[in-house]
């Protein structure tokens, strides 16, 4: 009987063992499971997650993206035109004004030594005596158009002359033209031109504007026609860039002309485009702009007939095109 006892008391006593055994191991792996495991998994996820680098150019706030570089012109796969507003346009005038004649009223009605025509108002616009036919563009006529158009106090004498088909320069010769300054007429030619400079910029400023569609239709090359588009807005973005672009167009053309070369070699703001092979924005673009309008300028005056002497007037042009750099 006493072994019996001692037999069913270690049985006993073997299963509780393996039972407290069982129950230790279950606990260890449900702690295991439900505990350390998400943690542990969470680690590993926070310490092997690579960050994505934001594209280039990419505000890393917001995922927009952003303009290129200054320095890297932005493509531009069509014209898109400029504008200029009013008081842009009168401020771009009187520079220009100032080149032409010094900003002076005098200076509104000129007739230059060694050229065979007057040049009239702030961009001294071209004006031919009757029979003339010069290699240059004619403007002052067009002038006289668009301040009737808009409603300008223009002298009766030439509205009437206008009215019959006379568009002609009544002046025949830079003497008698320089005979008759004080007379009625020219002063009345003065005081329109001086009462009209905030329309005569505006018609400044529309010539730069639809400058480059005119040039473009003039190129047929299509890298030709890239390379032009490039280097007019990279000028227009620089510092006093319309500027340039508006009184360089004034100044010597657009380039679009055959007449208005030397040699077939031609000066007008299409040649100073082309030439320019840059792609630095900033001062950078207008600085080439200048030294390109000034070597093309230096080659007209060597391709020039002799007896314009036109050597007289370099240092002048050369003055006005760095006065884009200032």
């Amino acid at each position: 009987m006493g072994e019996v006892t001692t037999c069913v008391v270690q049985c006993v006593s073997r299963k509780h063992h393996k039972y407290q055994t069982w129950n230790l191991h279950s606990m260890s792996v449900w702690l295991y499971v439900c505990i350390f495991l998400p943690l542990f998994l969470a680690g590993c996820a926070s310490t092997t997650t690579v960050s994505r680098p934001d594209p280039p150019n990419t505000n890393s706030s917001t995922g927009v993206s952003e303009s290129p570089p200054s320095n890297v012109p932005a493509p531009r796969s069509a014209v898109t035109p400029l504008s200029l507003n009013d008081q842009e346009a009168l401020e771009i005038g009187k520079r220009i004004w100032q080149n032409e004649c010094n900003g002076t009223i005098d200076g509104l009605t000129s007739w230059n030594k060694n050229e065979e025509f007057a040049s009239l108002g702030i961009g001294h616009f071209i004006w031919f005596p009757k029979g003339y036919k010069g290699p240059f563009g004619e403007a002052f006529p067009r002038l006289v158009d668009y301040l009737i158009a808009n409603d300008a106090p223009v002298p009766s004498w030439l509205r009437e002359n206008f009215r019959k088909g006379n568009r002609a320069c009544p002046w025949t010769s830079r003497e008698e033209f320089n005979a008759d300054l004080q007379s009625p007429k020219m002063q009345e030619l003065r005081t329109m031109l001086a009462e009209t400079v905030g329309l005569q910029a505006r018609m400044i400023a529309r010539r730069m504007e639809n400058s480059l569609a005119k040039i473009l239709d003039a190129v047929p090359d299509k890298d030709a026609k890239e390379q032009i588009t490039m280097q007019f807005y990279r000028v227009a973005d620089a510092p006093l860039g319309l500027y340039a672009l508006t009184d360089y167009v004034n100044f010597k053309g657009e380039g679009i002309s055959t007449s208005e070369a030397y040699n077939h070699v031609g000066w007008g703001l299409r040649h100073v485009l082309e030439a320019m092979r840059g792609t630095e924005q900033g001062k950078a673009a207008i600085v080439e702009f200048a030294q390109t309008a000034e070597r093309l300028l230096t080659n007209r005056v060597k391709n020039s007939p002799p007896e314009r002497n036109e050597q007289t007037w370099l240092q002048n042009w050369s003055q006005r095109v760095w006065s884009y750099t200032k």
